[in-house]
């Protein structure tokens, strides 16, 4: 039996704590001073704020990755949803989603889970004992034989308060990103936040919409995309595709980055806008906002180097620029991880990576009981991932699927799983990084469940071509193998039709085929420059071609 529980939902309210504290401390002061709050929840009463070892989200968050790419395998998203939907939108769809495959009988809501430990046992059995809080503060134990951990790794705030000289100084207001909700106490502040992903981004632009000014301070700056390709079509539609990941194979990483830059700095040069980083566009995640250069060019956001000091009111860049009453500090300084309610020895670490077999299995467990679902980051949605994962976690538990042996899968994580990014899984900031297509394919390929090009070109070409030019959504590994679905192949034929379908509001006349008039232009345009071509080589013949003819031309006797 396999147990997935989800955390109760506890509020709270912030406070002002100690410029010299760590983030360890930081957080730990938040859950004391929300304990009082989460009881107020558990009576019915809810409240606007960051739930305490809880990712959070801000009330504007709209997600910046198409519907298409992100949805499960065999439940498409409603055609009539916007391609990049608010929160609100996807917490709809998972519901859809629950009530279809009939899950919420089998998910204990407002349940904690305070520990996970294996029972004595467990050298023969595998099985672990989980202790939970109930909605009435109850604790409960429970004798499972597998366990999923899904708690993600956006729960715990980096907040390295250390970095930042004279932070307890500081006359205003800070707090991390994660406390974010909106912008209501910004209105004619002057605000810095520090940090360029695409949080820091997003606060950026919703901030300057209320506030006097926003600095956005960077350290190595970003590269910046828009959701928006050519057409208006969804850029991740249009380019994360297999052929497009073939081409990363055989092509040069320094060309592709090369032609990728040149392409974004035809929109808006990086330089230009201060904004050009000190990495190749392909060396780690780029920064997703269309609407962060809008906010430079009109001066509602200003790009500034990293932070070097904080004098009271005044914050001092690294380039000696100094800005002046600043009301607010928002670090957007990323996340730590950790996973409290399990014991240290479960999970193995491998320099600063939590060692995982594929990011998935702990790997030095007697027994594979236990599998860590949703823990990667890549430049794609983490649905269709934790679902891949998902899927072979419960072959592993059912004994369908065996593992490598412990020795092999210790090997395999100290020197990264094939699937891995070797480019960004360098740096040190991006640990969790994965290639979405890899990393899909190879756990597909554990599954049984990976598409054959091959298979499918001589099988079905129709299909084919649209799996290999086509985006890569995840219906693609529900073609074959186990959990095939019968509605695949139309889920893929017809998930262009569901992108279009947002846009039809308002009945417009559609583009006609070219006239017969527009044809016999074009094909005289074609003539004309077939001909001007022939005369401009009879006159001028190039000595290539000379010689070329030469060969050609029978010689007489």
């Amino acid at each position: 039996m396999v147990w997935v529980c989800f955390s109760s939902a506890g509020t709270g309210k912030m406070v002002k704590i100690d410029g010299k504290m760590d983030g360890a401390k930081y957080r730990t002061i938040l859950e004391e001073n929300l304990m009082e709050s989460a009881k107020d929840l558990r009576l019915g009463r809810r409240f606007e704020v960051s739930e305490p070892n809880r990712a959070s989200i801000y009330r504007s968050l709209t997600i910046n990755i198409s519907k298409e790419m992100m949805c499960f395998s065999d439940f498409p998203i409603p055609a009539d949803y916007p391609n990049y939907m608010h929160h609100s939108r996807i917490l709809q769809y998972f519901r859809l989603y629950a009530e279809h495959f009939k899950l919420l009988q089998h998910i204990h809501f407002q349940t904690s889970v305070r520990s996970v430990r294996q029972r004595p046992d467990f050298s023969h059995s595998g099985q672990w004992e989980v202790v939970t809080e109930n909605r009435e503060g109850q604790e409960e134990r429970h004798m499972f034989d597998s366990v999923i951990v899904c708690s993600g790794h956006y729960s715990y705030p980096h907040l390295p308060l250390k970095d930042f000289s004279g932070i307890e100084s500081f006359e205003g207001k800070y707090f991390h990103s994660w406390d974010y909700k909106g912008p209501e106490n910004l209105h004619g502040k002057r605000v810095v936040v520090i940090g360029i992903g695409n949080s820091g981004g997003d606060i950026a632009v919703e901030s300057s919409r209320v506030a006097e000014q926003v600095y956005l301070s960077t350290r190595r700056g970003a590269w910046v995309i828009r959701v928006l390709s050519d057409n208006g079509l969804p850029v991740d539609m249009k380019y994360n595709t297999r052929f497009v990941h073939i081409l990363f194979q055989l092509l040069p990483v320094n060309w592709l980055s090369w032609f990728g830059e040149k392409k974004l700095n035809a929109m808006y040069d990086h330089t230009m806008y201060a904004l050009k980083p000190k990495h190749r566009l392909f060396s780690t995640i780029p920064v997703i906002n269309d609407e962060l250069p809008n906010k430079i060019l009109t001066g509602g956001v200003m790009v500034k180097p990293n932070v070097q000091q904080i004098r009271g009111s005044s914050v001092v860049f690294e380039d000696g620029s100094v800005v002046d009453k600043v009301d607010v500090i928002v670090f957007a300084t990323g996340y730590n991880y950790d996973f409290p309610f399990l014991p240290p020895n479960v999970m193995h670490k491998s320099g600063h990576r939590l060692g995982l077999y594929k990011h998935v299995f702990p790997p030095t467990l007697e027994h594979p009981t236990m599998a860590v679902v949703g823990f990667i980051h890549a430049l794609g949605a983490i649905m269709p991932q934790a679902e891949m994962q998902s899927r072979w976690v419960t072959r592993v538990f059912k004994g369908h699927k065996k593992l490598p042996s412990n020795q092999a899968m210790l090997k395999a994580v100290e020197y990264g799983c094939p699937s891995q990014s070797h480019i960004i899984s360098k740096l040190h900031l991006v640990p969790l990084q994965v290639d979405f297509v890899s990393y899909m394919d190879d756990i597909a390929g554990e599954v049984g469940v990976r598409p054959s090009l091959a298979w499918l070109f001589f099988t079905d070409y129709p299909l084919f071509k649209r799996v290999l030019w086509g985006p890569v959504t995840a219906y693609q590994y529900r073609i074959t193998g186990p959990g095939k679905w019968s509605g695949a192949r139309r889920a893929i034929f017809t998930q262009f039709e569901r992108m279009f379908q947002p846009f039809k509001t308002r009945q417009v006349e559609e583009k006609q085929g070219c006239s017969v008039a527009g044809r016999l232009l074009k094909l005289s345009l074609t003539a004309m420059v077939g001909g001007a071509a022939a005369y401009y080589f009879h006159l001028q013949p190039p000595s290539s071609f000379t010689y070329l003819l030469s060969k050609l031309t029978p010689q007489r006797a």
